[in-house]
């Protein structure tokens, strides 16, 4: 018998007769089975599975399972209780339990969600999932894996099992650099999978809709560049459907296959999921568009998103639904006493981009967000905070004459969208929470950052840390130069040549955390052959 390895996704097939019988008490059946004329005598192609399988937003008694067929069925998904090896566990830690989706149709691209609560923390589970047909034939199975965090107090037995890891970076496939066979695919995926995270945060730009992917690109040293092309990655994305196809496209590469099968994800969104740096209410005048409306691009560009990220709240993911109510995409990840994840939305509520000098406070994070954030991150009994924010607070991103993110560029007191990121500081200060560490993308090369009130303009905030890594498979640049108006100082960066292609990953970069038993954090930056640049020590502040 195959034993399943946290780094292996096992591939396999299922007779039809073979078909999981549903234990009492587990997850709804769903709608009824959609009615279709019968055909007899003739033969039934079987359900595939061309995306692979996914999980995301663990915490220590729930997780989201994703997948995708290629016609009309509903997934079934098995989850058991294993150990280190893969071989199930017998008695009081034993845990065996089939859930359905609802129907999915090309209304969703076929993509279903399955909310799993209930779950026991700190537990290792092997993941099956298949999709059934309107006549209950099987499709092939895929394979997975994920452990739910640690749960409880301290010191009261299994659960509290502490001590974890992850992940993260941004930029998948951007400024036409997607998949290279002649390279392995995708293979810095490889590098951070190697790592076995708990977890990991892709924070923003998932795919690039604005980029198309040409057959060929020509280096500046001449080398060729040979990327696989499908239908509909060959312009920038208008329609639902090439939304949808730049997602499709990024999980053809069995790099990242493998390791959404394995390692759950945090996803987060950001500008290149529409289109570079925009904001509600744009008209773009770029002539490659027919449509110029981003609030149209945007809903198309965020739905795709939502169908193939497996990220859901209760509400979104109610048994026999298939989780495609609208999501809030601003959320907490709770992962036991040691850590809670915020994930931010900063394109959400995002104003227009201005010079960033205006004397009242305009929205990147909005006035919803701002307060959550706040609230969050102040109630919380976690030992570390980290917010994970698709743009990075500091750092100095023009757009023509404008600013795209919170930096203005002006070392001065707060103005604008700083106005905002001066009141969480302070909030935090003011509640005397502790240890609040940020990780971010965005810039497309790594850097480590220092804020200090003993440098800034604005001083009512407790020092803390940014740490910046990408891209993932994407172009290089920067670095880019700091705003001191809350005292960044960069520590250490490391960046690629302007525009340079991923061919060597010496200059793509993804983080890693570490997070030991005894709460000692470290950060370390790394390449895309997973070689550490920089590494760093936090010690909590009790």
């Amino acid at each position: 018998m195959a034993t399943l390895s946290r780094r292996g996704l096992l591939q396999g097939t299922l007779a039809a007769s073979a078909l999981t019988v549903l234990p009492a008490g587990t997850a709804a059946a769903g709608p009824l089975r959609p009615v279709r004329p019968s055909t007899p005598g003739l033969v039934r192609r079987r359900l595939h599975l061309p995306s692979g399988i996914a999980t995301g937003d663990v915490t220590s008694r729930s997780a989201v399972l994703w997948s995708r067929t290629d016609g009309t069925g509903r997934m079934v998904a098995r989850l058991r209780a294993v150990d280190d090896e893969g071989t199930p566990l017998r008695g009081a830690g034993s845990f065996d339990r089939t859930l359905t989706s609802g129907w999915v149709t090309d209304a969703t691209d076929h993509t279903a969600k399955i909310g799993a609560t209930d779950l026991p923390p700190g537990t290792r589970f092997a993941l099956e999932v298949r999709f059934e047909d309107e006549d209950g034939v099987l499709s092939d199975v895929a394979r997975g894996a994920f452990r739910t965090a640690p749960g409880g107090a301290r010191g009261r037995g299994r659960d509290d099992a502490r001590g974890q890891s992850f992940v993260w970076t941004g930029d998948t496939a951007g400024q036409g650099w997607g998949i290279n066979p002649g390279l392995g695919g995708m293979y810095c995926y490889r590098a951070m999978h190697d790592l076995d995270p708990d977890f990991f945060i892709h924070a923003g730009d998932t795919v690039y809709a604005d980029g198309p992917i040409q057959a060929e690109v020509v280096e500046p040293d001449g080398s060729v560049w040979r990327n696989v092309v499908t239908e509909g990655v060959v312009k920038v994305a208008e329609t639902q459907e090439e939304f949808r196809a730049r997602h499709r496209y990024n999980l053809m590469d069995h790099n990242v296959r493998a390791m959404y099968a394995d390692v759950p994800v945090l996803a987060q969104w950001d500008d290149h999921e529409t289109t570079n740096n925009w904001w509600a209410g744009e008209v773009l005048e770029d002539d490659r568009y027919t449509v110029r409306d981003v609030d149209t691009l945007a809903a198309r560009g965020r739905r795709a998103w939502q169908e193939y990220q497996p990220i859901g709240d209760a509400r979104a993911l109610r048994p026999g639904t298939t989780g495609f109510e609208d999501q809030r995409i601003h959320r907490r990840i709770e992962r036991g006493p040691q850590l809670d994840v915020f994930c931010l939305g900063m394109r959400t509520f995002k104003g227009e981009n201005t010079a960033g000098r205006e004397p009242h406070a305009t929205p990147l994070l909005g006035e919803e967000q701002v307060q959550w954030l706040i609230d969050g991150v102040t109630s919380s009994r976690a030992t570390w905070k980290v917010i994970a924010a698709d743009l990075p607070l500091g750092v100095v991103v023009p757009d023509g004459r404008a600013q795209e993110p919170i930096a203005n560029a002006d070392d001065g007191a707060p103005l604008g969208r700083e106005l905002e990121l001066a009141r969480v500081l302070k909030a935090f200060k003011d509640a005397g929470a502790r240890n609040v560490v940020w990780v971010t993308a965005d810039v497309h090369y790594c850097a480590a950052h220092h804020y200090s009130p003993e440098r800034a303009a604005f001083t009512d905030f407790d020092e803390f840390w940014e740490f910046v890594a990408g891209p993932i498979n994407a172009g290089s640049f920067g670095p880019n130069g700091l705003d001191g108006t809350f005292g960044p100082e960069q520590v250490f960066a490391k960046a690629g040549p302007a525009g340079g292609s991923p061919r060597d990953g010496r200059f793509q970069f993804f983080g890693h955390v570490e997070l030991a038993e005894d709460d000692v954090l470290t950060v370390s930056l790394r390449d895309g052959h997973g070689d550490t640049v920089f590494s760093k020590e936090l010690l909590p502040r009790r």
